[in-house]
């Protein structure tokens, strides 16, 4: 017999404006950081007063139940700003089949900036009216380095991973599959993980650097954002790396605005979306031709999506049907999806799954958790009370993968995750 969910807990949440407060990392959880930013704005959780959790096959659950959760919360929210009021941050696996949990997190204090502004939300007792605590900052502690080797898949089975996509593709199985490869790694019992944020988002400003659960990374496509009843998307899918000078620069992007390889696997993802928003809006709109996308490390091909969304849809509603995308599945789906678990040696997690916020509105920001890694913070825990681990160094595994379509080759895919580890790697170190 299956236990219904437990009854929603009612939320006294209060938002106002505060002074700026400088560094809002600083105000963050080293050992569990919560953080979402973009260009400058900044939403900074500190503790959890709600955690919502879901089986990976029950992620869908979770629109309901943060929908009545919202509905019965007492909210005083007079900044107004996106990100304000009741928000929770929230991260869900790849597969419906992954061992991975769906979770949203209320943390007990949000500290958010945006433009000129900058508010703290307090989750406080149902009964009294206590005076918030002022946010407190903690220090930075010190710098650290990560150790950081193979993991189930090395590059020459990933090679043999990209032929065995490849013979799925001419057998019509698929025609379109994105397979990843692992790393796998600790860092030092007692890690400041603010400080892998703090390297993404100084050297990847334009990405969405998110940390959600032990979930850190920095990630250049949004998957959907929804304000006010307006839906935005962007695609990424075409990647080619960086040149050393900007004749050869120049040549990349060339290259892979030309190239019809990765303009076919372009065609394949934008495609996925478009048919997935179709049913829930109106006046969609996407470019004709994508655009190239410059990153520190990479020129991707890029295409915008813009919708108009139902009043009672949210943007977990929207995760629902958009997620996995053709980007980081493949073509069909449901078959690629199937491949993938075939092929893959390991369980994803929440590598390429939807990452991000939403608040009491149905409104939110929310990625596709690419260019991360997922830090196991209780088996830190565990290593640390002397069970056996390894003396609470914290493990991680990140993931980078590609879209293989036919005419892929395999060493030039494995040279294209080893671009796209580098912003991760290079913040471990």
């Amino acid at each position: 017999m299956i236990s219904p969910p437990p009854s929603p807990v009612r939320l006294r949440v209060v938002t106002r404006e505060i002074a700026p407060l400088g560094d809002l990392l600083e105000y963050a959880d080293p050992a569990d950081p919560l953080v979402w930013a973009r260009r400058g704005s900044w939403l900074v959780g500190v503790g959890s007063a709600l955690r919502l959790t879901a089986p990976a096959k029950d992620a869908a659950t979770l629109a309901a139940r943060w929908r009545e959760t919202a509905r019965i919360a007492e909210i005083d929210d007079h900044v107004e700003e996106p990100g304000s009021g009741l928000v929770a941050f929230g991260a869900l696996p790849f597969d419906a089949h992954s061992s991975s949990p769906a979770t949203l997190v209320v943390p007990e204090l949000t500290i958010g900036h945006r433009g000129d502004r900058t508010w703290a939300t307090w989750i406080l007792p149902e009964t009294g009216d206590p005076e918030p605590a002022e946010p407190q900052p903690v220090p930075f502690g010190p710098h650290w380095s990560a150790a950081v080797g193979p993991g189930r898949l090395t590059p020459e089975g990933y090679q043999a991973a990209v032929r065995a996509g490849l013979e799925a593709i001419a057998a019509g199985e698929v025609s379109k599959i994105v397979l990843a490869r692992d790393l796998v790694g600790t860092v030092p019992a007692g890690s400041d993980l603010r400080r892998l944020v703090r390297s993404l988002a100084s050297g990847y400003p334009d990405t969405w650097v998110y940390a959600v659960d032990g979930l850190i990374g920095a990630s250049p496509e949004t998957l959907v954002t929804v304000s006010g009843g307006t839906v935005t998307a962007r695609v990424l899918a075409g990647t080619v790396a960086r040149g050393a000078d900007p004749d050869s620069d120049r040549e990349a992007a060339l290259g892979l605005a030309s190239s019809l390889k990765d303009l076919t696997e372009h065609g394949f993802a934008v495609r996925s979306l478009v048919d997935a928003l179709a049913p829930l809006t109106s006046a969609l709109a996407a470019s004709e031709q994508p655009f190239t996308l410059a990153l520190p490390n990479v020129w991707h091909l890029a295409t915008d999506v813009e919708a108009t969304v139902a009043a009672d849809s949210s943007a977990l509603d929207l995760l629902a049907v958009l997620h996995p995308t053709a980007a980081v599945a493949g073509t069909p789906t449901d078959a690629a999806v199937a491949a993938i678990a075939r092929i893959e040696p390991f369980d994803r997690g929440r590598y390429a799954g939807p990452v991000g916020w939403i608040d009491a509105h149905g409104d939110g920001e929310w990625a596709i958790a690419l260019r991360g890694a997922q830090f196991d913070l209780a088996a830190a825990g565990a290593g640390a009370e002397g069970d056996g681990g390894d003396g609470g160094d914290i493990p991680f595994t990140a993931h980078a993968g590609a879209g293989i379509v036919s005419g892929s080759d395999p060493e030039a895919e494995l040279l294209e995750t080893r671009v796209k580890f580098r912003p991760i790697v290079d913040a471990l170190a």
